[in-house]
């Protein structure tokens, strides 16, 4: 069962989250701030992290640049999950480390949509080529739509 780490500090949020991944068949695990997420994604080791920017004790950023400096996890695919909807925010987020981005309120189809194509993307990064069928390559991201 794939593990995803809820780090959100809005308790209707993270409720509404592990609701939509819970029904969905994923194990959720839950953080209420950067710390705290920072502390579980050691503890649980999550297949996937969705984070929040605006969050108390260490922000999503903050949060972003520990997990990429740290060898062990830098490679732990990060869903921002974030208010802040400006194109420039977009950017920002794309930039610090994050490997998608979804503005609130939440679409369901999006985020399903999103978690899917990060861990086809994980699976894709810790496959060697030559354990891939014959005649498979590997998924494309879609460079245009999430910048990176």
């Amino acid at each position: 069962m794939t593990k995803v780490l809820v780090a959100e500090d809005n308790p209707v949020n993270r409720e509404l989250l592990r609701e939509l991944l819970e029904n969905r068949g994923y194990s959720v695990t839950e953080a209420s701030n950067g710390q705290e997420a920072l502390d579980m994604v050691e503890q649980s080791q999550p297949d996937l992290l969705l984070l929040d920017i605006g969050m108390p004790v260490l922000d999503g950023f903050a949060v972003m640049r520990k997990i990429r400096e740290n060898p062990r996890l830098a490679t732990l695919p990060v869903l921002a999950v974030t208010a802040y909807a400006m194109r420039e925010d977009r950017n920002n987020v794309l930039n610090a480390g994050f490997d998608g981005y979804l503005s609130k309120p939440i679409n369901a189809r999006d985020l399903v949509d999103e978690l899917e194509r990060l861990l086809r993307k994980r699976e894709d990064r810790n496959s060697a080529p030559s354990q891939r069928p014959e005649g498979k390559t590997s998924v494309k991201t879609r460079t245009s739509e999430f910048g990176r």
